[in-house]
C-alpha cells in the first residue's frame, strides 16, 4: 500500500541531495545503452504484495473483506495463468499463492535463485486525496519528495519482519538509506524502464484505464532483485470507484489481461534483439591459426560488476567478464582464428560498441596483437 500525503519536503530533500552528491564522486556506471534480447527459458517472476499479516491497505472501509494483499494475489495468480496459456516454453514462479506473509528479502531471492528474467510486484494504491489509475514503478532516483516519502511507508513493511536489523541495512527511518537503494539496481534499469512503460500503455490501450506513468522510487523489494524489476500499482483502493472494480473478478482479469500483454511485448522486443554470436564454423574459410593465442574483442570496462546476460550487452551472446584490478574488463568471443574473431568485433561495432578492440592473450599475458600479426606475416 502506497499513502500518499503531501508533506513540507525540506529535510528530505536535504539528506536526498547530499546523499546523491556523495554517490555521484563515488560510484562509477557502465554506459551500456542497453538493448534487449533474450534465449533459453524465459523466466517470470510474479510476486503478490503483502500477506498474512501485513493486509495492505484497506481501502475505503466500506468492506470487511479482501484488503489489498487478497485483491493482488488474485491479480497475481490470474496474470499467471494467462501467462502459461499465452506464451509458450515459459516458466512463471510465484512468490506466494496463498494468504502468506513473506519477507522483502526472501521475494528477491526466489527471483534471484531462479534466474528470472522479469520481477513483477503487484500491489494496489491509496492517497489522502482523490486519486485514480495506475502507476508503474522502477527502482532509481526519486523524481521528488513525495516518491521519496511513498518509497518509505511502502518499505516500513520490514519492521514487521522478526529481526529485520540482521537482514538489511536499510533504514527505514533514513531518506539516505531509501536514495542508496537506487543506485544498485543500474545495471537493470534501461530494461526495467522499458518494461514499465510497456505496462502502462498497455493499461490504457488494453485495460482501458487511466495509466499515470511510470515512476521511480526507492522500493527495498526491488533493490533486492538482480534482473529487470517492476512495481505495480493497479489502482487506489481508497477510491470507491476502482475499489469496487477491483474487488470484482471481472475487473481483476481486466488488469491481468493488461500486464500480460505488456510482458508479450516486452517479450517479442527481445526475440527480436537477440544477436546469435557466429560459431567458428560460420567464420571465414581462409582461417588465421595461432596457435597457443586466444583473441577476444574487448567491449567494455568499467567499476561495475555486470550481469552477461546477453540483454545487457544490446542482443550479444558469449560476453565474458574479467576483474583485473578495480575494475572489471568485458570480453565478447574466444578463439585462435584472427578472422573469426575480426567477426565478432565486426558484429560488436554493428551493435553500437564502436570502440571496442581486439586482444590477444598467450596464456595469462595479453600480448600485442599488432606485434603477432607482423611475425606472422614474415
Amino acid at each position: 500500500m502506497w499513502v500518499i500525503s503531501q508533506q513540507n519536503p525540506k529535510n528530505i530533500m536535504l539528506s536526498y541531495k547530499l546523499f546523491l552528491l556523495i554517490s555521484f564522486f563515488s560510484v562509477g556506471f557502465i554506459p551500456l545503452n542497453h538493448l534487449y534480447a533474450q534465449d533459453k527459458v524465459f523466466t517470470v517472476v510474479l510476486d503478490a504484495g503483502h500477506g498474512g499479516k501485513d493486509t495492505g491497505t484497506t481501502g475505503t472501509k466500506r468492506y470487511k473483506d479482501k484488503n489489498e494483499k487478497d485483491i493482488v494475489l488474485a491479480v497475481a495468480l490470474k496474470v499467471g495463468n494467462l501467462l502459461v496459456k499465452q506464451i509458450p516454453d515459459i516458466k512463471v514462479i510465484f512468490t506466494r499463492k496463498t494468504d502468506k506473509f513473506i519477507e522483502l528479502n526472501k521475494r528477491g531471492e526466489i527471483a534471484n535463485k531462479a534466474n528470472a528474467d522479469l520481477f513483477v510486484s503487484i500491489h494496489a494504491n491509496a492517497a489522502s486525496y482523490k486519486a485514480n489509475g495506475t502507476e508503474t514503478y522502477v527502482l532509481g532516483v526519486h523524481r521528488n519528495a513525495t516518491n521519496l516519502a511513498v518509497a518509505k511507508r511502502e518499505n516500513d513493511v520490514i519492521l514487521l519482519e522478526k529481526d529485520y536489523e540482521k537482514h538489511y541495512s536499510y533504514d527505514p527511518h533514513s531518506p539516505a538509506s531509501i536514495i542508496s537503494l537506487t543506485l544498485m539496481q543500474e545495471d537493470y534499469l534501461d530494461q526495467s524502464i522499458r518494461l514499465a512503460k510497456i505496462i502502462e500503455q498497455s493499461f490504457a490501450e488494453v485495460g482501458k484505464r487511466h495509466a499515470r506513468g511510470v515512476k521511480q522510487a526507492g522500493f527495498v523489494v526491488l533493490h533486492q532483485t538482480y534482473m529487470p524489476s517492476v512495481l505495480i500499482e493497479i489502482g487506489f483502493l481508497s477510491n470507491k470507484a476502482e475499489e469496487d472494480f477491483l474487488r470484482k473478478s471481472s475487473g481483476q482479469q481486466k488488469i491481468a489481461l493488461s500486464i500480460v500483454d505488456a510482458i508479450k511485448k516486452y517479450k517479442t522486443e527481445l526475440d527480436k534483439n537477440t544477436v546469435k554470436t557466429p560459431t567458428i564454423k560460420q567464420q571465414a574459410k581462409d582461417k588465421r591459426i595461432f596457435k597457443d593465442v586466444i583473441f577476444k574483442v574487448q567491449i567494455a570496462s568499467s567499476s561495475n560488476k555486470v550481469s552477461t546476460k546477453s540483454y545487457n550487452f544490446k542482443g550479444l551472446e558469449d560476453v565474458e567478464r574479467v576483474k583485473v584490478g578495480n575494475f572489471y574488463k568485458y570480453y565478447l568471443g574466444k578463439t585462435s582464428d584472427y578472422n573469426a574473431i575480426k567477426t565478432y568485433k565486426e558484429k560488436a561495432v554493428e551493435k553500437g560498441y564502436t570502440s571496442a578492440f581486439i586482444v590477444a592473450f598467450k596464456g595469462n599475458e595479453r600480448i600485442s596483437v599488432s606485434q603477432l600479426l607482423k611475425s606472422a606475416s614474415k
